[in-house]
């Protein structure tokens, strides 16, 4: 496996560092917070998220420039999500190009900037988490966390395992899709020259078996796991979670965070 391979969006990334080290409760309810403030926030406010973000890919020892490229897979994504705005959105129109026979308004412009920013950070907010993560503690994290809900009858664990198994499958079905194009490639298919409706009509062609691909790897899933003896109910965890001085100060600076956010209003100038 290479260094890219390491990188890629969902993978975890074995590392030394303090956000590694804090309990998976807290950087589950780190991410929660984070996507309130990122679908509620606005531009200054993102800003000010962003560089969070960036302070927390410092503090876990990972490379900028290769959590860059293990994003890469959703910029497609991004400018289909921001050309949707540019162009639908009603409003004040921008000059007009006449050879393209449309219009930009300038809300179309903004509000396509922004939703896609909050569609980056995201992505990004919840990659670092799985990035810093190991799927076993993130299992644990989310049962802990959902297991006062028992007295509903709600099963955690079972819960937990779902979400930690859609989670490993963002990593996989990105590894079938390079898989994919590499295979059509070497048969001649182009993915990168031409059009941006040639280059959407060449990736559509990998959506069925991307999805036959995808149902096969989980019916595999189920039998694997109903081979081992895999039954419902409570599990016992090798090490069991306990808070520490480290995530005490983490959850005081998400509270001071939260409470800065929440009054912005009055503290602030209107627009934050």
């Amino acid at each position: 496996m290479t260094a890219k391979d390491l990188f890629k969006m969902g993978h975890y990334i074995a590392a030394d560092s303090p956000v590694h080290g804090l309990d998976p409760r807290v950087k589950i309810g780190a991410v929660i917070l984070l996507s309130i403030m990122i679908l509620r926030g606005s531009a200054l406010s993102l800003s000010m998220i962003t560089l969070c973000l960036l302070a927390i890919i410092l503090l876990s020892n990972l490379s900028f420039r290769r959590v860059v490229r293990a994003m890469r897979p959703i910029l497609f994504f991004l400018a289909l999500l921001f050309g949707v705005h540019l162009f639908f959105t009603p409003g004040r129109a921008l000059p007009p190009f006449p050879i393209w026979h449309v219009t930009i308004t300038e809300e179309g412009l903004f509000k396509g900037l922004l939703v896609s920013w909050q569609f980056a950070l995201l992505l990004l907010n919840g990659s670092l988490l799985t990035m810093t993560t190991p799927p076993s503690e993130l299992v644990c994290g989310i049962e802990r966390a959902l297991r006062p809900l028992k007295i509903f009858k709600i099963p955690s664990h079972d819960i937990a395992l779902m979400i930690s198994v859609a989670l490993r499958f963002v990593p996989t079905i990105l590894d079938e899709v390079e898989r994919m194009k590499e295979a059509q490639m070497a048969r001649g298919a182009c993915f990168n020259g031409g059009t941006l409706l040639e280059r959407a009509r060449a990736n559509l062609v990998l959506l069925v078996p991307l999805m036959i691909r995808t149902l096969h790897r989980a019916d595999n899933l189920v039998t694997a796991m109903e081979s081992r003896g895999y039954e419902r109910g409570r599990r016992t965890y090798l090490r069991e979670l306990r808070l520490r001085s480290q995530d005490y100060t983490a959850i005081a600076l998400m509270a001071i965070g939260g409470g800065i956010f929440l009054l912005r209003g009055t503290i602030f100038p209107p627009g934050f």
